[in-house]
């Protein structure tokens, strides 16, 4: 971009978030030792630029949660596109694909923070976050996590409270 959209207003490039998400997954292949690192070199930059695209018109720093479920990635049985489009590009196929990374993951790229999940229970995880102090209009929205926590909690205490008095 140029040097005058860098000035002022809230930061709108995606590097830092992009880079974490994409170091993020590429650690998930590196840790099976399957992939070279050149090959996980390919993976990331493919990846990264596919990233970007998609987010392009998807990323609002002033409202960090809008599009949020746009931006998500997740694997759960079926795989992201995304993932398995850069995976391609190194001749990952989908089995090893599967193989390689956990059969259920969801990865929540937002402006200023990436989190990410393993299995549909398990706890959320920040893996990046800015120091940016976030715009206080996204507290008090739902976020596609809270949504997802919410969608799944079971009768709250005082409600079990009531019926047993």
């Amino acid at each position: 971009p140029h040097p005058a959209q860098r000035r002022g207003g809230p930061r709108a490039d995606m590097v830092p978030e992009i880079a974490a998400a994409v170091g993020f997954v590429s650690s998930l292949l590196r840790t099976r030792g399957c992939v070279s690192e050149q090959q996980l070199q390919v993976f990331s930059g493919a990846l990264r630029e596919a990233l970007a695209e998609h987010y392009k018109h998807h990323w609002f720093p002033e409202k960090p949660f809008k599009g949020s479920g746009y931006r998500c990635i997740r694997i759960n049985h079926k795989m992201d596109p995304i993932i398995s489009k850069a995976a391609s590009q190194i001749g990952l196929s989908l089995p090893q694909l599967y193989q390689l990374l956990p059969s259920e993951l969801t990865l929540w790229v937002d402006p200023y923070e990436v989190s990410y999940r393993i299995g549909e229970d398990g706890s959320i995880c920040v893996l990046y976050e800015a120091t940016a102090t976030k715009p206080v209009s996204s507290y008090g929205m739902l976020t596609c996590k809270n949504q997802m926590m919410l969608g799944r909690t079971s009768p709250s205490k005082n409600y079990i409270m009531t019926v047993s008095s």
